[in-house]
Formats: C-alpha cells, sequence, structure tokens
C-alpha cells in the first residue's frame, strides 16, 4: 500500500509467559530490569483494566493515521498496538472508530505516543489505553509510515515481538527471551517486599530495604 512499509508481524508471545506476568506490577518488573525498560510520559486513558500481550508496533508521521489503520487490518488477538508518533500531540491518532475496531478483532490495547481523543469513550471502558495527551483535533491519513519495525518511544526502544504489561503506574516493555529469569527475578523481589511489609506492621522495621535495596 503506497507510503506504507509492511513487515511481517512478530512471533505472538507464548501465552505462558503472558500468564506468568499477568499479576506483576510494573514497577517490579522496572526494578528487575535496571529499573529501565518504561515508555515514560504516558498515562492510561481507560477506567481499568492490565494491559499484557504482543508489541505490534506502528512508527507514524507526526499526527499522521493511515499505518495504524493498515495494521488493524494485519493485527492478532492478544497482539498490542504499539505506536511511536515521536510524542506529538498536535492531533489525535486514534480515537472511538479506531477502538471499536481495536476490540473487534481482539486486539490487547492501544499503547500511543501521541495524542487521543473521545476520551469519554476510553473513560467508560475497561480496553486499555496508554497516551500522551488528548486532543479533539483529528489526523491526516496520507502517511507515510511503518508496520513492526523497531520504535523509540518515552526514551526506550519497544521491538516487534516484545512483551507489553500496562497497569496503573504505566507501561514496560521487554523482550521474551528475558521472560524466564525475569519472572524468578519478580517472585524474590514480591517475597522481599512482603517481609519487609509484615515487619513494618509488626513494628521490627530496621531500615533493612533502603540499605538493601539496588540503586
Amino acid at each position: 500500500m503506497p507510503g506504507i512499509t509492511h513487515n511481517p508481524p512478530p512471533p505472538a508471545v507464548d501465552p505462558d509467559v503472558l500468564a506468568a506476568f499477568q499479576e506483576v506490577s510494573t514497577p517490579t518488573i522496572s526494578d528487575c530490569l535496571d529499573r529501565m525498560p518504561v515508555l515514560h510520559g504516558l498515562r492510561a486513558f481507560h477506567r481499568r483494566g492490565r494491559l499484557i500481550g504482543t508489541a505490534f508496533t506502528v512508527r507514524v508521521r507526526a499526527g499522521d493515521n493511515l499505518a495504524i489503520h493498515q495494521a488493524l487490518e494485519q493485527v492478532r488477538r492478544g497482539d498490542v498496538i504499539v505506536v511511536d508518533g515521536g510524542g506529538d500531540t498536535s492531533r489525535a491518532l486514534v480515537g472511538d472508530i479506531m477502538k471499536a475496531i481495536a476490540e473487534s478483532r481482539g486486539v490487547a490495547g492501544f499503547v500511543i505516543d501521541g495524542a487521543v481523543r473521545d476520551t469519554d469513550a476510553f473513560a467508560d471502558s475497561d480496553f486499555p489505553c496508554y497516551a500522551r495527551a488528548a486532543t479533539p483535533r483529528g489526523p491526516f491519513k496520507t502517511g507515510p509510515g511503518a508496520i513492526n519495525v523497531q520504535v523509540s518511544i518515552g526514551g526506550w526502544t519497544v521491538n516487534p515481538g516484545d512483551v507489553v504489561v500496562g497497569d496503573a503506574d504505566g507501561v514496560v516493555t521487554f523482550p521474551p527471551a528475558l521472560a524466564s529469569s525475569l519472572i524468578e527475578a519478580v517472585r524474590a523481589q514480591a517475597t522481599r517486599e512482603a517481609e519487609v511489609l509484615a515487619l513494618i506492621r509488626s513494628g521490627r522495621y530496621d531500615g533493612r530495604y533502603a540499605r538493601e535495596a539496588k540503586g
């Protein structure tokens, strides 16, 4: 299609990997990956609902959503549409119509480095949507763009096929190859934090968390 570079979709993340991270918080994941894999500057526009799935990446010209429309023709159930819009917030890249299309195709959610509109529709929904801002101004639909390429959002690089996790604190991503060691690390961290909380509640906390914490 004119103006849009299409690449094959990445392998879907193993459902067992997604299940393992279903209840893991984004702060814990970030802490266990040297506090690096955070998509800074994005906030949740949806009512509630956890985001987890496979990164299906899109790069667009500022304020242009043609490539996103074409991506929605290729996505699989469980994919997360991750859009590098260059942080431009002058025009909305998605709204109620694209949300409805995405939901009908089983998309797990939107991560938009740009603006959205029709925010009431997102605020009343559990369909995850993270973006930088909102504006009523609509997008161009002329391209160019690229689908399933490496993108950069909020200072972090996202590759097609990465694991995407979002909660009330924000969005993190990581390669599936890290999942096995990462899940061990986050479980150990969760155990350690539970022990510290128990000490605090019992009045026996001695400051060890601050002394032992990384960074």
